[in-house]
Formats: structure tokens, sequence, C-alpha cells
């Protein structure tokens, strides 16, 4: 599956982003999706998963309250919805697809999407 993620920017603490994830080759829907993130010089972060049919979500604990991870299998598109932005939120944002979203490692993804945070 290919998968590209699209909607960074720059936004101000305290502000709102919405990412988007276009998929395409193999079957969106047979795959769990999610995201991670890497910041310069730091390794990288699982910051969320959903599950096939977006029934059930699971988030890192810098996530949870403030981004929200869904999907769209009728549109191939795996959005993240982060609100309440903090500096520490800057980095390169990837989707992902995974055979198991608990295990919190994705199989594929895809270029990246830069998040700049400022304060």
């Amino acid at each position: 599956v290919q998968l590209q993620a699209s909607g960074g920017g720059l936004v101000q603490a305290g502000g709102s982003l919405r990412l988007s994830c276009a998929a395409s080759g193999r079957t969106f829907s047979n795959y769990a999706t999610g995201w991670f993130r890497q910041a310069p010089g730091k390794e990288r972060e699982f910051v969320g998963a959903i599950s096939l049919n977006g029934g059930i979500t699971i988030y890192a604990d810098s996530a949870k309250g403030r981004f929200t991870i869904s999907r769209d299998n009728a549109k191939n598109t795996l959005y993240l919805q982060m609100n309440s932005l903090k500096p520490e939120d800057t980095a390169v944002y990837y989707c992902g697809a995974s055979r198991n979203m608990y295990s919190r490692v994705f199989d594929y993804w895809g270029q990246g999407t830069q998040v700049t945070v400022s304060s």
C-alpha cells in the first residue's frame, strides 16, 4: 500500500492542524493505519493508530486528549486532527499501515509532512 501524508504547516502554539493521508495500492481497509512522527535528532515516536473499520483507536500518552485519528475507507483516506498544539509537537509526521495496530509498528509508510509549532 502506498501512502502520502499532507496538510502540515506552521502554526502557533495552541492552534490546530488537520493532516490527511491518501492511500493507494493494496486494499486500504485491510490494514490498521496510524501516524508516527520524528523530530530532528530524536527517535521515531508512535502517535496513534486506528483499526480496520475505525471502531478502535489507540494513542500515545503525548497525543491523548489533543489528537484524533479517523479514517474514511470509501475515500482511502486517513486523518489526524491535532488540537492544542505545543512546540514539542514539531516533527515530520508520517502515516502508516499495519497488520497489527497494537504492535505500534507500521509495515508500510510514505513520505511525511512537516509540522512546525511556534511558541
